[in-house]
């Protein structure tokens, strides 16, 4: 939306936000395709069987929360200023980070829960999915290396669900072939600028400058409220 803005162009609505998402669903998959291997090869392993209780248990705030504000989210879609402040709040809370000591890479159900409600909370346009469940594993002294990997695996059936959830949206759009083409266009660019990215945070995450990234939010925030 805040580059929609920016440029002068139309805005598409959350079905086109669900599509990108969608695209960059694809570059975590690739991304992180030798844990899923590992994930779903030893899924009988009690680390397998643990990993996939925490991540449940970690998606459940987000798909509570998508079901009872789903149209309050979508009319936040529209509204900037709301956007903007968002950005600020993210920028805070990486820039915390930069006071986080990891302790232990262990997650745990208490942890699962906090990183979901994480992850729900960034259900607001303006609020980074991958930056809050990151911070937050690093606020709760997770190892950085184990905290993207929680915050990324969760991504996946919150991402697939929404996806599931809005096809049929997609399907309502028939012989539409112009908007079938946009939708297709932004899932292209959204993977392949999520695969750059995501190898680009990683780099960050291990030379330990991931709030970094808070100053770039609150620079967002900043022009946001005020275009």
């Amino acid at each position: 939306m805040f580059a929609e803005t920016l440029l002068g162009a139309s805005q598409s609505g959350i079905l086109f936000e669900v599509i990108v998402h969608l695209g960059t669903l694809a570059s975590i998959l690739v991304i992180f395709r030798d844990d899923i291997k590992k994930l779903l090869k030893n899924w009988s392993s009690t680390e397998s069987r643990m990993l996939f209780l925490h991540l449940g248990i970690g998606t459940i705030p987000v798909v509570f929360a998508g079901l009872i504000f789903r149209s309050q989210i979508e009319i936040a879609f529209q509204n900037l200023r709301l956007v903007g402040f968002a950005f600020l709040v993210t920028g805070t809370v990486l820039i915390l980070t930069s006071f986080a000591t990891s302790v232990s890479s262990q997650i745990n159900k208490k942890k699962s829960i906090v990183i979901g409600l994480s992850q729900a909370f960034a259900l607001i346009p303006g609020i980074s999915r991958s930056g809050m469940t990151i911070a937050t594993g690093l606020i709760l002294r997770m190892d950085t290396k184990e905290a993207a990997r929680f915050s990324f695996l969760l991504a996946i059936p919150s991402l697939l669900g929404s996806g599931i959830f809005m096809i049929k949206d997609l399907l309502s759009l028939g012989s539409d072939l112009e908007s079938m083409g946009v939708f297709a266009a932004g899932f292209m660019t959204s993977f392949v600028v999520g695969v750059i990215a995501l190898k680009f945070l990683l780099s960050v995450l291990v030379k330990g400058k991931f709030h970094w990234f808070g100053v770039y939010c609150l620079v967002l925030g900043i022009i946001s409220i005020g275009i």
